[in-house]
């Protein structure tokens, strides 16, 4: 995982960066995540162009390629490492108008009673719009 942002109450954002991480995370707070971890590492995958022909060079510059094209994949957690929230932001955590960011708590429940100002944290750092009403998707 990868340090993005602290938020109040002794919380941090960490970004997900490895499959093993995301599954980490499914597993942990009982959702779905790793599949759209998974699904989201393909098509960057297959967005990647080689500057080399040569085949041992071919990799070159595709993990950074990755990272840059996927959306941004991330995890609250406390002080005790305990995952409280889970987010997916646009990719490079830009706005973009044709990407809607999902939050969700543990289960998938509804993770800004208790967990808002820390989605407010992460909305300061990225200067993006991260309200309930376009975010959380399984609203009732």
């Amino acid at each position: 995982m990868d340090y993005v942002c602290d938020a109040p109450d002794d919380k941090t954002w960490f970004r997900l960066v490895t499959e093993a991480e995301a599954a980490a995370e499914s597993r942990d707070l009982r959702h779905a995540v790793e599949k759209y971890f998974r699904r989201e590492r393909e098509q960057a995958l297959a967005s990647f162009k080689p500057a080399s022909t040569v085949f041992i060079e071919q990799a070159i510059g595709l993990e950074d390629h990755i990272k840059r094209a996927m959306p941004l994949f991330l995890t609250l957690r406390d002080m005790d490492g305990a995952g409280l929230a889970t987010a997916m932001l646009p990719a490079g955590g830009r706005p973009d108008p044709g990407f809607t960011p999902i939050v969700v708590g543990p289960a998938n429940a509804d993770p800004y009673p208790s967990q808002g100002e820390a989605i407010l944290a992460l909305a300061r750092h990225f200067n993006i719009a991260l309200d309930r009403a376009r975010c959380y998707p399984y609203r009732r």
